[in-house]
Order: structure tokens, then C-alpha cells, then sequence
């Protein structure tokens, strides 16, 4: 790592903040910090004006099956929400870079394809880290190292939940949004209103279906991936039985 890439200005600008591994830590074991109010998808910006953004996003279009695609959209609005009415100012959470957290929102599922899955003996996480290392510091998107780093370890990392040691504040924003999305994690961090409009925007489409399927094929697939530290069958159930997001078409 370069010496410029380590600077209080990078750290904080793309979520290298260590930050608690254990969601209930953060929250203080409560349902959540801040009584969370209506924010809607047209109040959070995304920052498609930024070009490697907006590759990335074509590119996610493209590679990622539709439902996937959603649900990674999800993610960014989930995690905007989490972190405006949550963290607003603890973890260095204001200076955190809104194109970091998009371009690992895009990506953090790249690795659950099926071409990507078959590829490789890796979990997904890390084969979806390698990933978005490699194609963000490639010709033509040209990330710093900082940046291209910091997606690639919130996304090795957006399933390895615990409750010792730390992770990037990043990272730990990735597991509550995507948890929220997916099990319906830390219902009450995130607004009724919040949770209707994201799902209107970006609808679910059976994407409990498809991602408990995706779970299940690879681990039939690589019975050694990191998911089963989740444990398969709770995970799955977790997934199925999401009851937060049952009724959102």
C-alpha cells in the first residue's frame, strides 16, 4: 500500500474507519440509534454523475441477472438511509465517498453469477472481491488504490458477521443494508416509508426465491464456502422467511 493511499483523508473517504464487527455493538443493543423518519430514493443522490460510477453501473446491468441487479440498487439506498439517520456523524460516516459506497453496492454480489461461480473454487465474496479489484483499477475505470481496496474488502467481508474484533465502516454498513434487504436484519434502523419507497423502485421480483437458490447452489457446489459460517439452513430460512419484505412484489 502506498504511503498517500494511508491518509486520515482516504481512510475516512472510502470507509476504512474501524468500526465494531458486532452490529449490536454499534447500535448499543438497540433496535436503533436515531428514530428513523421518511427518506425517500429521490432524496439520496446517486452519484451516476461520477464516470466510474456509471461504468460500473452499466456493468452491473449487464453481468448481473435483474433481480440481482435490484437488490444491489437496494443496497445503496438501504445503506444511504442507514448512514444519513444512524451514524451522521460518528466513524468519520460524513466524509465517506457516496461513489465508494455505490461502486461496492454494484458489485458486492458480482461474484454470485453463474459464470463467476463456476469459475473459480472461491466463495463468492472473494472471487466478487478479486473481481471488483481487477476491473476497478483496469483501463478505463482507473480507481485510486485506496477506493478500488476498500470495495474489494467491504465485499470479501459483507458476510463475515460476528461479534469480535472489526471491520471497515464500510463494511459494516454493507452487512447491515444487505441483511436488512435480505433476513430483514435490524428492522427498525430504517423507516417504513424508507423500506415502501426503495422496494417501489427497485422491486423484489421473487428475489427471496432467487438468492436462497443462489445459496444453496453454491454450497452444493463448494460445500468448503464461507457462507456456511452463517449456517446453510439458517440462512436460508432466514432468506425464505424474510417477513419484513413479504408482501413487496
Amino acid at each position: 500500500m502506498s504511503s498517500a493511499s494511508n491518509t486520515p483523508e482516504n481512510i475516512a473517504l472510502h470507509g476504512w474507519t474501524a468500526t465494531p464487527r458486532g452490529a449490536d455493538t454499534i447500535l448499543k443493543s438497540r433496535p436503533y440509534l436515531h428514530e428513523p423518519g421518511p427518506l425517500l430514493v429521490k432524496d439520496i443522490k446517486f452519484p451516476s454523475d461520477d464516470p466510474i460510477v456509471a461504468k460500473v453501473q452499466a456493468y452491473a446491468r449487464e453481468k448481473l441477472p435483474r433481480q440481482t441487479y435490484h437488490h444491489s440498487m437496494r443496497v445503496f439506498y438501504l445503506a444511504s438511509a442507514i448512514i444519513s439517520q444512524q451514524f451522521p456523524s460518528t466513524y468519520s460516516s460524513a466524509q465517506l465517498s457516496p461513489s465508494t459506497l455505490a461502486l461496492t453496492s454494484l458489485l458486492h454480489d458480482i461474484g454470485t453469477t453463474r459464470q463467476n461461480t463456476l469459475s473459480t473454487q472461491l466463495s463468492f465474496e472473494f472471487q466478487g472481491g478479486f473481481i471488483a479489484l481487477t476491473l476497478l483499477q483496469s483501463k478505463g475505470f482507473s480507481a485510486s488504490q485506496s477506493q478500488a481496496e476498500a470495495v474489494a474488502e467491504a465485499i470479501i467481508r459483507h458476510q463475515d458477521i460476528g461479534t469480535t474484533g472489526f471491520i471497515t465502516f464500510l463494511g459494516q454498513i454493507i452487512q447491515l443494508a444487505t441483511l436488512y434487504d435480505n433476513v430483514g436484519g435490524h428492522p427498525y434502523i430504517i423507516s417504513k416509508e424508507t423500506r415502501d419507497d426503495v422496494n417501489r423502485e427497485f422491486p423484489r421480483e421473487g428475489w427471496a426465491g432467487c438468492f436462497a437458490s443462489t445459496i444453496r447452489d453454491e454450497v452444493g457446489l463448494k460445500p468448503w464456502c464461507h457462507t456456511t459460517h452463517i449456517g446453510l439452513e439458517e440462512f436460508v430460512n432466514g432468506v425464505e422467511g424474510n417477513l419484513l419484505m413479504n408482501g413487496y412484489p
